[in-house]
């Protein structure tokens, strides 16, 4: 069963910067597509991020041009750069790997909180 670890959140001002991380284990990790996805408090989890095997990004509208994903298949982990980040970006961000717009392949790690203050 792969495991995922998520690391990197933090306190930042609006407009600042953080990179996330996620690590896996086990090998299926570079077979498989890979999100972030976030939940801001009383709102639902969110797809806003994700890479193909090959690489291939897609990003909601609200983040492009501010997020970016990528990932290293030889370490089994996947980043999220953020860069001017803005209040709304608060949230606990979580990877995994989406399979459907609602369905993930993985049990959910711990998540790592992100607050952006104004």
């Amino acid at each position: 069963q792969v495991q995922l670890v998520e690391s990197g959140g933090g306190l930042v001002q609006a407009g600042g910067s953080l990179r996330l991380s996620c690590a896996a284990s086990g090998s299926i990790f570079s077979l498989n597509p890979m999100g972030w996805y976030r939940q801001a408090p009383g709102n639902q989890r969110e797809l806003v991020a994700s890479i193909t095997t090959d690489g291939s990004t897609n990003y909601v509208d609200y983040v492009k041009g501010r997020f970016t994903i990528s990932r290293d298949n030889a370490k089994n982990t996947v980043y999220l750069q953020m860069n001017s980040l803005k209040p709304e970006d608060t949230a606990v961000y979580y990877c995994n790997s989406p399979v459907s717009r609602t369905l993930v392949r993985f049990n959910w790690g711990q998540g790592t909180q992100v607050t952006v203050s104004a």
